[in-house]
């Protein structure tokens, strides 16, 4: 579906919700649309089930929780709002504690 800009987060030992996190652009609400419809159609598929899906029909953004996996599908200003990169992404500290 040509999803531009596709990252994948490890989230093994940050977090319990998931252990991937995939996070990709589309370059408009129909294209956000339909990544998030054929990443749903081949999940059912290859048998990982009903995936509980959020952020349809509006499509700027579109989250799949797949259980060990989350997509993320954004509209690219949307996706720029939310920055789960930095949120989530590789510098972010694991188990350290601030000082205080």
């Amino acid at each position: 579906m040509k999803a531009e800009e596709t990252v994948e987060i490890d989230l093994a030992g940050k977090t319990s919700l998931a252990d991937t996190m995939i996070i990709a652009s589309g370059r408009s609400q129909r294209h956000v649309g339909s990544i998030a419809d054929k990443i749903i159609q081949e999940m059912k598929a290859k048998g990982f089930g009903n995936a509980r899906v959020e952020g349809l029909p509006a499509c700027d953004w579109v989250l799949i929780d797949a259980g060990d996996i989350l997509v993320h599908i954004f509209r690219p200003e949307v996706r720029g709002f939310y920055n789960l990169e930095k949120i989530w992404g590789v510098d972010r500290p694991t188990g350290a504690r601030l000082a205080g």
